[in-house]
């Protein structure tokens, strides 16, 4: 097995662990992007604000365990995302948006954890039209048997299909198991698994909370040697990708020419939200 260790980054009393992209390791299947933020508590008046800025050829795909953000962007979604809930924004040729804790919500002490991916675009789809997924909880298929639950947020695992996509063949599986417990992981062409919380043996390789794990290919049996959560992501690689800030594209040139718009001012306007992240220096 291969162990990714996380690039930490501390937003000022809020860490984020990012896995991927990292040397040896630029995509998990379509995914090339995957931050693990928090659980981070917020005194009251304090919260999130991440400025409005620009994504291209890529889908954010943001998952909540505890708290609040809201979510609006140039295409006039304004979103609330709640633990369960499912938000995927396909970028396409061109989107901003912003994510803050709600005015409300910050008035009182509270904590965020969330999960935020992102599966890059299929050349056909790179330059699409962006838009908007918002998948309620109960709309997610769930399987339980035997002290295992797992919700399929994306892809087919277990005998269920999830209905979000990001037009890439993509697997994102969230995992419950009761200590002493096993699973048989879903097959994929390329899967990492994430540890949240817990131990768990892996074909006789202990995993630990926090561990990004490459896995390879072949039958995968897991163990909980304790309670454990965590989540499966995979599937079949769009192919080589660029990144550099916000933006994924399989041409360079379609990167550049973000950074011009951008910089020009060029994107849409996210309504009600006029602050917006400059373009960082080379």
């Amino acid at each position: 097995m291969h162990i990714l260790e996380p690039k930490i980054k501390d937003l000022g009393g809020f860490t984020i662990q990012r896995y991927i992209p990292q040397v040896g390791y630029k995509h998990i299947g379509p995914w090339v992007f995957f931050d693990h933020a928090g659980p981070a508590s917020f005194d009251a008046g304090k919260g999130i604000d991440v400025r409005p800025h620009p994504h291209i050829g890529l889908a954010t795909v943001t998952y909540l365990f505890e708290g609040e953000l809201i979510h609006r962007d140039s295409l006039n979604i304004v979103q609330p995302i709640r633990p369960g809930a499912l938000n995927i924004m396909i970028a396409g040729k061109g989107v901003v948006h912003s994510e803050r804790t709600d005015a409300d919500y910050r008035r009182q002490p509270h904590t965020l954890h969330a999960l935020q991916l992102w599966c890059a675009l299929p050349d056909m789809y790179e330059t699409c039209e962006p838009s908007f997924l918002h998948y309620t909880s109960e709309e997610i298929p769930h399987y339980k048997k035997d002290g295992i639950q797992a919700r399929i947020l994306m892809g087919t695992a277990h005998g269920k299909t999830s209905p979000a996509h990001a037009y890439a063949d993509a697997l994102y599986v969230e995992y419950h198991i009761n200590a002493g417990r096993s699973i048989t992981l879903p097959e994929a062409p390329q899967r990492a698994l994430y540890l949240l919380s817990g131990k768990a043996d892996m074909n006789n390789d202990m995993l630990e909370k926090h561990m990004f794990v490459v896995v390879e290919e072949g039958n995968i049996i897991i163990h909980a040697k304790t309670d454990l959560h965590m989540v499966l992501i995979g599937g079949t690689s769009v192919g080589p990708r660029h990144i550099d800030w916000n933006f994924v594209a399989s041409d360079k040139q379609l990167i550049e020419e973000a950074k011009l718009r951008w910089k020009a001012g060029d994107f849409a306007h996210v309504p009600g939200d006029d602050e917006y992240i400059p373009l960082p220096d080379a």
